[in-house]
């Protein structure tokens, strides 16, 4: 993984603003790095998480973190510009595809995710990402998955 910083990029409602998710679907709270083909996000997994039982984070919330990675990573480069004079919304994305699902650990509760996207390909408004999600170093997730855009 990327060298990472002593304290995050942006963290808790700074990262809520720049996913098109809302609670209690949110599963990143923190933009760890952010670079031309990369981004780390991190997320701390709460008891009552939607997509937790018997205190283990689910397959679905893993998947999840990793596409609200990539959305955050968008959502991250489009707040920083402006269309009219005005800041320009992140937009929804879609899962289209997963490959190579490997799920090695289900994370416990109170566990920190660190979730990394690279950017594989982008075809017009379909963007190709590899994503490997670790927690204390150790890979508990790896895949590949196809996002689609919505064009407003």
């Amino acid at each position: 993984m990327t060298q990472l910083t002593a304290k995050p990029l942006i963290e808790g409602t700074d990262v809520s603003i720049l996913i098109p998710q809302k609670p209690p679907i949110e599963m990143v709270d923190k933009l760890w790095f952010n670079d031309e083909t990369t981004t780390i996000s991190g997320f701390t997994i709460k008891k009552e998480n939607i997509f937790c039982e018997d205190g283990f984070f689910s397959e679905s919330g893993i998947i999840e973190n990793i596409a609200q990675t990539a959305a955050l990573r968008v959502g991250y480069i489009v707040s920083q510009m402006e269309k009219n004079g005005e800041k320009v919304k992140p937009p929804v994305g879609y899962i289209g595809a997963i490959k190579r699902l490997i799920i090695h650990n289900l994370p416990k509760v109170n566990s920190e995710l660190r979730t990394e996207v690279v950017i594989q390909q982008v075809v017009f408004d379909v963007t190709i990402i590899s994503g490997k999600t670790t927690v204390n170093g150790e890979t508990i997730a790896e895949c590949e998955m196809k996002i689609f855009l919505k064009k407003d």
